[in-house]
């Protein structure tokens, strides 16, 4: 079995815990085994990593899980709150993309910040080929965060999103430039190049965002590059469509 075929086994074992009426009478699926996930898991980080602590990276991998859950609680909330075509909780888990993809981004983004390569890349990429939703593992992503539809979504590595923020399809929040090294010309790594979306923010379909602000909607096809002041309402001016008749 491959490493990519191994993390997609790991993400259904993955699921099932963090989601059991996926895995339950209705869903058909396996049961959850997360002694074994973690035992997996050590064996690939400790052939990425090698010279590492892998038992340990996985353990402080496993002690987070709870969190984990607890923050998708927040994000089934906010899906099914926040979307009126929701008729129940169980809905959001087993028929929505968005939840998906954040669900798988949650897992990735813990072994992101414990520095464990390729594996968070590979579940963030499996994730956008089933939903259309492109999350690098790096972004920081707070509680009751809602993606409605989701085709299309870019969220990149360096972009901070705080609480209560609902984006739609098609939303961009991506990087204004690429900085380069002066000697060698080739592009810098680890520098922040993409938005901070403060809390209680509103992004409509198909903008793209380069800045931020809290408390704050973006409007559709809205192309923003500044930070907006709190409280803002930010939307493009009404086309004047010219309508000629044929007599």
């Amino acid at each position: 079995m491959t490493l990519p075929e191994r993390i997609q086994s790991l993400l259904k074992r993955a699921f099932a815990a963090l989601h059991p009426c996926l895995y339950g009478p209705m869903g058909g699926g396996e049961s959850s085994d997360l002694e074994a996930l973690f035992s997996d898991l050590e064996k690939d980080v400790a052939l990425l990593m090698p010279g590492s602590d892998a038992h340990a990276v996985i353990m402080s991998f496993r002690a987070r899980i709870p969190e984990v859950r607890r923050l998708l609680e927040t994000d089934i909330s906010a899906a099914y709150e926040g979307d009126p075509a929701a008729t129940c909780r169980m809905e959001v888990v087993m028929a929505y993309p968005g939840l998906y993809a954040v669900t798988v981004h949650r897992l990735a983004h813990e072994l992101y910040k414990l520095k464990v390569p390729i594996i968070p890349r590979i579940m963030s990429e499996y994730a956008h080929s089933k939903t259309g939703i492109d999350i690098h593992p790096g972004a920081t992503i707070g509680e009751h965060f809602f993606i409605d539809h989701g085709t299309g979504v870019v969220i990149g590595e360096t972009t901070v999103i705080g609480r209560n923020v609902k984006l739609y399809q098609g939303v961009t929040l991506g990087a204004l430039s690429f900085p380069k090294d002066e000697t060698t010309g080739m592009l810098m790594k680890g520098h922040k190049r993409h938005p901070n979306v403060e809390d209680n923010v509103v992004i409509y379909a198909g903008a793209t965002i380069l800045g931020g602000g809290h408390d704050s909607e973006i409007g559709g096809n809205v192309w923003l590059m500044d930070s907006i002041p709190p409280f803002s309402r930010v939307y493009n001016q009404t086309p004047f469509p010219r309508i000629k008749t044929k007599v």
